[in-house]
């Protein structure tokens, strides 16, 4: 039995029972996430825009589930494993935003594919584009949907733009057992650009480009009806662009401290709050201004700049990894932390601190009411 589903069961429900939290453990505040979800959904319903939201960030079917009941449309996935991990839990439209190359990969797709409705797949490759159409040959089964994945710039996924793109989109569209349904461009590079205007400016150029690859598509009489693309530090930019048929923003839901630091126009903040944290428990306290506790590199993501602290300690403190398992709180003169004292701190990177946890514990309040699991954590193949 999974112990971080199990530890704290026994407090769903009790009066203050957030406090009483066996750390270090990973919290969703229920009222603020719910507020992010919908948030989200009314902006692409104004937007015109279907939401197909990343389950990357999240890892969660109950979240999914929540963000489906809202008016998403479906989810992305990164990797495979994740979209089993979903179709495994009940969600039936997934896009999975990275290649499928391997040959056991693309066996599992391919059953995958025979077990869900609407499973979409991105390609940048020909040799991919054919093994894909042999596999779904032999399994017999639905045609494979496919997006063509463009490079508007970040280079890390996707096909270069003009004739290379339409080279691979005739070969997907001569094949029987594949079904070219459009375009997927995500530029990730941009999303935490801190001035607005440069940001902006950027991501409808790269708007730009995909819309005349779209345009191209059509011209040669190719199916593009999804254009797929856009995530949390552009959603309010995209839209402009009249390209996207579809966003794909995930950390909304949950934000961090890298998106809390990228502006907005006219020197606003993004509407999201914030709304997944970390709980942790003073453990030592023997040294002037100093207080040790048990959340350390194991509990944050490391590739940003150290966790803030939201709650429990005193103005001006401030928290540095002090070990695998122990953070340290650096306190002003005078002030003291008591052991058992228990701190929250905002996430660094939200997507990959979420990967280090086995659950959420879903509180309202100080009242722990539900814990979730994370059903796709590790799916990293």
């Amino acid at each position: 039995m999974n112990g971080a589903l199990e530890t704290n069961r026994a407090l769903i429900g009790e009066p203050g029972s957030r406090a009483k939290l066996a750390t270090p453990a990973l919290v969703l505040d229920l009222d603020a996430f719910e507020r992010n979800v919908a948030l989200m959904a009314a902006h692409c319903r104004t937007g015109g825009l279907a939401l197909r939201p990343h389950a990357k960030t999240h890892k969660s079917v109950a979240i999914a589930k929540a963000q489906i009941a809202a008016g998403a449309l479906g989810i992305c996935c990164a990797k495979l494993g994740e979209a089993e991990a979903m179709a495994a839990g009940g969600i039936e439209s997934i896009l999975i935003t990275s290649p499928v190359v391997t040959a056991q990969g693309i066996a599992r797709l391919a059953a995958l594919n025979a077990k869900i409705p609407d499973l979409m797949v991105v390609v940048d490759n020909a040799l991919n584009v054919r093994a894909l159409a042999a596999a779904a040959t032999a399994e017999a089964g639905r045609p494979q949907k496919v997006l063509i994945d463009l490079d508007v710039g970040l280079h890390r996924t996707g096909i270069r733009p003009g004739e290379d793109a339409l080279e691979l989109a005739e070969l997907i569209d001569a094949a029987d057992t594949l079904e070219l349904k459009g375009l997927q461009a995500y530029a990730g590079h941009l999303m935490h650009i801190h001035d607005f205007a440069e940001r902006r400016e950027k991501s409808l150029a790269a708007m730009t480009t995909l819309g005349e690859m779209r345009d191209a598509l059509k011209q040669k009489g190719m199916c593009c009806d999804i254009v797929s693309g856009g995530g949390t530090g552009t959603y309010n930019i995209d839209p402009e662009a009249n390209v996207l048929t579809e966003l794909q923003g995930g950390s909304y839901i949950f934000m961090d401290k890298q998106y809390n630091d990228v502006a907005l126009g006219n020197g606003a903040t993004f509407p999201f709050e914030t709304s997944l944290s970390v709980q942790m428990t003073v453990v030592s306290a023997n040294t002037k201004n100093l207080a040790t506790t048990d959340a350390g590199f194991k509990s944050f993501s490391t590739d940003a700049d150290p966790p803030m602290l939201l709650s429990g300690a005193p103005e001006g403190a401030g928290y540095f990894f002090f070990g695998d398992e122990q953070g340290g709180v650096l306190l002003p003169d005078g002030a003291r932390l008591e052991i058992g004292s228990t701190l929250t701190a905002m996430t660094p990177h939200c997507d990959p601190t979420v990967n280090l946890y086995d659950a959420y514990h879903v509180v309202r309040g100080d009242t722990l009411v539900d814990i979730w699991p994370i059903e796709a954590r590790g799916r990293s193949a």
